[in-house]
């Protein structure tokens, strides 16, 4: 049984990876090292899981809403920053996204294990609700969320000023957390709204699904691969 968990934990985050690696299509990052880097999210759920256990005293909405998703966001934000963005391979905006998912997914595979494990040990009969929601809404949530800082550090690449770079860096993560704690607020509110929440949390992330989309179309035709189509006008470095 314990394999089985384990297996559907990580099934969602195996299956969004996949369909994000795909959208890199001019250029594909090395496989080893979206590997690597999923790795590394995961280890960085740990700092994460610690950080919260130390500030818990704020309070379970506090904690969940702000705190939370602020140590969360950063712990993704800081092994990616530490490690491929410094490497060679790091040469294009779509890398950011693709690496900052990747760290993403692994993270929320780890946090993937302790909901269902906690579910099967407390109330099996909900294992299967508990594994769709998060599959289809939690998990691709935290590539969603973490695309907005990975995105920045892609397109930092193109900001000659360091000062500046660092500015835009710096609002690509604050505003992954900013929607991380919206998500989490909603499906808090959830608990006693009911359908009301939910559908604010849907509408949340049918946007959040639409932006990275958009910001991946925005990254590929800045790729030295993309040969633009005859016509097009030519896009300002405005991200």
């Amino acid at each position: 049984m314990a394999l089985w968990i384990l297996v559907l934990a990580f099934a969602p985050a195996v299956f969004w990876l996949l369909y994000f690696y795909r959208r890199d299509r001019l250029e594909p990052e090395p496989r080893w090292l979206i590997v690597k880097t999923f790795l590394l999210g995961m280890l960085s759920a740990i700092p994460a899981a610690v950080g919260e256990a130390l500030i818990s005293w704020v309070g379970v909405f506090v904690l969940v809403v702000a705190i939370g998703p602020a140590i969360e966001e950063y712990c993704k934000y800081f092994v990616v920053s530490r490690s491929v963005y410094r490497s060679e391979e790091f040469d294009e905006p779509m890398d950011g996204i693709i690496y900052a998912i990747a760290a993403a997914l692994g993270f929320a595979s780890v946090e993937n294990v302790g909901y269902l494990f906690t579910v099967q040990q407390i109330d099996p009969s909900a294992l299967g609700l508990t594994f769709w929601a998060r599959a289809l809404l939690s998990v691709p949530g935290h590539a969603l969320f973490s695309s907005m800082w990975g995105y920045s550090l892609g397109w930092g690449l193109l900001i000659q000023d360091p000062r500046e770079r660092e500015s835009f860096i710096r609002k690509g993560l604050w505003l992954a957390i900013a929607l991380h704690g919206s998500f989490n607020l909603l499906a808090w509110l959830a608990q006693d709204f009911g359908l009301i929440a939910a559908g604010l949390l849907l509408v949340l992330v049918s946007l959040a699904w639409r932006v990275v989309h958009q910001r991946i179309a925005s990254a590929l035709e800045r790729s030295p691969n993309h040969i633009p189509t005859e016509g097009a006008p030519n896009d300002s470095l405005e991200p």
